[in-house]
């Protein structure tokens, strides 16, 4: 794959598209809907509290909803990363004696990561200025984000050392295995999936993928379905021309009656009891 000697956002609408090609290392953000990434890692599912990671390699986009999904996208050059990890991470006569070293791609866990307060404000910043501001300052924004995701990328120390493996090595790819477990939960918890399966995906054993799970996320794949369903589950009970059964159904239930039992025993009301809620609130 060419080098790119660019940093540039791709910001767009559309209900509908797909693509698959070649990219750069980026962070895909959307607003109002989401889309689905496949990559060589796995499955993604990128929605509006979160980004998605990507190294530079083949990818393929789809988005399939009924309201326009804006995104907002932005790609760095492979040099970037590697001058903003070596200014945070090396000494300061270091970066004196040789300034304009070549510095080596940085590679990063790629995954999805909730948008914290900082980047959030700081990509809402860029997004709103980026059309009258010169080059200059748009070249400072792609620096400033990325010190962002650096940093950030540093908290994952604290999920990979909690992982009960000896070698350092040995649990960033436990690790990245329970991430593409994880990842492909997030995208796909909307459909019967099972044990076998999501372990098959990872890459890692039914039990050692439950064992280390827990430990990352502090829950089973079983657990974390489940919260993704009632999740979604309450965004689509907030609607009422949406009906019981098409909620079941959109959500990975034989019946209406398995997802209302479902929902009581997470929420401890029905659904028909927690639209209605809803409904007596939005009048008061």
């Amino acid at each position: 794959m060419e080098k790119c000697m660019l940093n540039y956002v791709l910001n767009a609408k559309s209900n509908q598209f797909y693509y698959e090609g070649k990219g750069q290392l980026s962070i895909k953000t959307f607003r109002n809907g989401r889309a689905h990434y496949k990559t060589n890692s796995g499955f993604f599912a990128v929605e509006e509290d979160s980004y998605l990671l990507l190294n530079a390699g083949d990818y393929a986009i789809s988005i399939e909803e009924e309201t326009e999904v804006e995104s907002f996208c932005l790609f760095f050059t492979d040099e970037l990363a590697g001058e903003v990890m070596s200014t945070l991470s090396e000494a300061e006569h270091s970066l004196l004696d040789d300034p304009f070293k070549t510095k080596s791609s940085a590679g990063f866990f790629e995954k999805t990561y909730p948008i914290s307060a900082d980047l959030s404000q700081q990509i809402d910043y860029f997004r709103g200025n980026m059309s009258f501001q010169s080059a200059t300052w748009q070249e400072e924004q792609f620096h400033t984000i990325m010190e962002h995701i650096i940093t950030e990328q540093c908290h994952l120390q604290n999920e990979i050392i909690a992982l009960p493996a000896l070698k350092r090595s040995t649990r960033e790819e436990v690790y990245r295995r329970v991430s593409v477990a994880h990842e492909y939960i997030r995208a796909f918890f909307h459909l019967p999936l099972t044990l076998k399966e999501i372990s098959h995906i990872a890459c890692l054993s039914p039990n050692h993928l439950i064992k280390n799970y827990t430990a990352v996320y502090g829950c089973t794949p079983h657990q974390h379905i489940t919260a993704y369903r009632v999740q979604k589950a309450i965004q689509l009970l907030k609607q009422p021309e949406i009906s019981m059964t098409r909620i079941a159904f959109e959500l990975g239930f034989e019946t209406p009656a398995s997802f209302s039992k479902m929902f009581k025993q997470q929420t401890g009301c029905s659904p028909l009891s927690y639209r209605k809620k809803v409904i007596l609130d939005k009048k008061d």
